[in-house]
């Protein structure tokens, strides 16, 4: 019998309420406790009770308008059958309060009761179910199969009280089913303690069938949580080892006792939902297939420092109710990209052919991006909202903070080595600024906080390059940079295929969102807004870049769509346009200091 039931007859007869009482009190707990029931799980709903001590008349509730993406997703329209409830000190039977609305996502509670009636104040309950059945990372879902959820889109807070204590309840768990997240253990089977809200939802949880295995490293107890229906665990195993041992190394050692990685491997990234998503001390990954689990892996772990240790002020703390701007997500997300593929090569994950080639493709992206000459990479990071946007997403409209993030890390890398005769590299950035910021508590000032960070590593001063490449919008002369490490661009222009339409990934899957007028697809019939599910017997979404370079101008292709509930099948003969080709390759006959430098970013070493 689950805790619901209890309560029923809890309602129903007093005598049988107090035996139970007495048998299954629970301890006392002051700070604010959820219970979430599973029960509606074909449904694709939770049920949630959440219980306020010491409530006041006038007390606001909330739940995030945002959490996992950088978007405004209102989870507030996900929420029915909202009541609340007063428990008053030493009653057995609570009295109804007025929860009224007074915006999108808010509550006011409000007695509906005179006072003198309802007795002193005592504990709030709010009972409401909310639905989700989308797949991870940035969502959640439950389902006959698992349930995987990212609290914050699923329970409210009071805003004024997000600093208090939490506890959190499952029930309703299907037998054979097991729960996990990393949070430590709370006072009831099923359930995890939190010091406040903002850390109760910073942890993920998974609960189903899934499978697990553990391992420590470079002195860090690392769990893994793997969802998939067949996966080959020796080789995950084998490359998280590296992976994590690689970059605790890095750091000088770990900020955590334990951290988790919760998997998910199948079909997801045909929804949109592939990708990882960073936590303090656990991330979430949902992929369809091993080699890009470990990638994404090797950039989520990166993340355990760089931004939610090493963090920029501007996101601190966290307003769950509107955007949150900030001009550093170049260095949090794109740099990172730097170290995803910095791991994967200095620990044999990656060959150095498939890691010049990594930034090659960087390169050419970049540069296929006409918005290049308009926006800079400060501008991507604030304008990171409009992401959900197909129109934003144009290489005329916009350019990613991921991708020249990415480049730009290598550069300053690069200019570090140069500076200091490869005695210092990126990498002694990344210590610098945990010792001054992450271990001490504090955040950097965006931008000008990495500025001052490479600047003391360099011993230069780079205000040039912030200028020209992270605040403006010079055009990147790369082998002016990259040939002091030894290394060689080529861009190269030649025909290649196009669709004759625009792809875009979206949390629903990848659509369509134009069609280029006179194009053999728009000949066929295919519109924009159609879901894209297969071309050439391929699902969607494929690496495209890729796909496309195997392609001949004017070969016929057969593209499968999903367009109001119907599947159609269109062939065409796929356009011809100028594309780039760009390499990164070993600079004939270098100098020894070019060798050290390009040896030392590929080991990750200095001199």
């Amino acid at each position: 019998m689950n805790l619901r039931n209890w309560k029923v007859l809890h309602c129903a007869v007093a005598i049988l309420v107090i035996f139970i009482d007495a048998l299954f009190a629970r301890p006392a707990f002051a700070g604010i406790r959820y219970e979430v029931y599973f029960d509606q799980r074909q449904k694709h709903l939770f049920d949630v009770q959440m219980y306020i001590p010491d409530v006041a008349p006038g007390t606001r509730i909330a739940i995030p308008a945002w959490d996992t993406l950088y978007q405004i997703r209102d989870y507030a329209y996900r929420i029915r059958d909202l009541r609340a409830t007063l428990l008053t000190p030493g009653a057995h039977v609570g009295v109804k309060m007025q929860a009224t609305k007074i915006d999108k996502q808010t509550w006011q509670l409000d007695e509906q009761v005179p006072s003198k009636e309802a007795g002193p104040l005592g504990e709030a309950i709010i009972r409401y179910t909310i639905e989700w059945d989308d797949p991870g990372p940035f969502s959640s879902q439950i389902n006959a199969h698992h349930a995987f959820m990212n609290l914050a889109e699923i329970l409210m807070y009071v805003p004024d009280r997000r600093a208090e204590e939490s506890v959190i309840v499952f029930d309703g768990i299907p037998a054979g089913w097991k729960v996990f997240t990393e949070l430590p253990a709370g006072p009831h089977p099923a359930s995890f303690t939190a010091t406040s809200y903002d850390a109760l939802v910073d942890a993920p949880v998974e609960a189903g069938k899934f499978e697990e295995f553990e391992f420590d490293s470079a002195g860090a107890h690392i769990r893994v949580i793997v969802d998939a229906a067949s996966y080959r665990k020796g080789a995950l195993e084998n490359a998280l080892k590296r992976i994590t041992a690689y970059q605790l190394q890095l750091f000088g050692g770990p900020p955590f006792k334990e951290y988790a990685f919760i998997f998910h491997m199948g079909p997801y990234s045909e929804t949109g939902a592939g990708g990882g998503m960073e936590h303090s001390y656990s991330t979430a990954i949902a992929t369809n297939s091993l080699e890009s689990a470990v990638s994404v892996a090797a950039h989520e772990f990166f993340h355990a420092w760089n931004v939610k240790r090493i963090r920029p002020r501007t996101l601190e703390p966290t307003d769950f109710s509107k955007e949150q701007y900030t001009r550093a997500l170049w260095f949090a997300e794109g740099v990172s990209n730097t170290y995803q593929y910095y791991t994967l090569e200095r620990t044999g994950l990656l060959s150095k052919e498939g890691f010049y080639g990594e930034f090659g493709e960087q390169v050419c992206e970049l540069e296929l991006h006409p918005a290049r000459t308009w926006q800079s990479v400060e501008e991507s990071s604030l304008d990171a909202w409009f992401e959900k946007y197909d129109l934003y997403n144009r290489p005329d409209r916009s350019i990613w903070y991921y991708n020249k993030g990415e480049i730009l890390g290598l550069l300053l890398d690069i200019e570090i080595r140069t500076a200091t005769g490869n005695h210092k590299s990126l990498d002694d950035v990344f210590r610098l600024m945990n010792e001054q910021y992450a271990k001490q508590g504090k955040t950097y000032d965006d931008s000008e906080g990495v500025r001052a960070a490479v600047e003391a590593v360099a011993g230069k001063d780079l205000q040039e390059f912030f200028r020209k490449y992270i605040s403006g919008i010079a055009a990147i002369d790369y082998n002016s940079f990259l040939l002091p490490a030894g290394l060689n661009v080529k861009i190269e222009k030649e025909e290649s295929a196009d669709l004759g339409f625009w792809p875009t990934r979206t949390l629903n899957g990848t659509v369509v969102s134009a069609v280029e007028s006179g194009s053999g697809a728009e000949a066929a019939g295919v519109r924009e807004g159609d879901a894209l599910l297969e071309i050439n017997g391929l699902t969607f979404p494929i690496p495209l870049t890729s796909w496309l370079r195997a392609q001949s101008p004017r070969q016929k292709v057969k593209l499968r769509v999903r367009r109001e509930g119907e599947e159609k099948e269109f062939t065409f003969a796929l356009g011809a346009h100028g594309d780039l080709h760009c390499s990164i390759s070993d600079a004939p006959h270098p100098t020894e200091m070019q060798r050290r430098i390009r040896d030392g970013i590929l080991r990750g070493a200095t001199d």
